[in-house]
């Protein structure tokens, strides 16, 4: 009994941590087209890079980082980053690239 209470509370778990991620990954794909709106460039993809505990400033905090591809001209491309603490971005970086 305590065992098949304890295997749906982890489904549980799962379900709502991936549901979660889900939620992110489209609001930074927003945030990446319109940072890409915004200077005039075409967004290619957006993927997930990866996860971290420390901060690039050393500070303990999960964040997820994002890679984004993007052109200026229709015939280049250059990759982009942004960092997402939950559901609020806090740090976006953006390669010099051709006008």
């Amino acid at each position: 009994m305590i065992g098949d209470l304890l295997a749906i509370l982890t489904l549980a778990i799962v379900c709502f941590a991936f549901w979660q991620q889900r939620r992110q990954a489209e609001l930074a794909k927003m945030i990446a087209a319109r940072k890409c709106e915004q200077m005039e460039l075409q967004l290619i993809s957006v993927a997930l890079k990866g996860h971290k505990l420390i901060t690039p400033e050393g500070i303990w905090r999960w964040h997820s980082i994002y890679q984004f591809e993007f052109s200026s001209l229709g015939d280049d491309c250059y990759q982009g980053s942004l960092v997402m603490q939950g559901f609020h971005l806090t740090k976006i970086d953006l390669p010099p690239h051709r006008m």
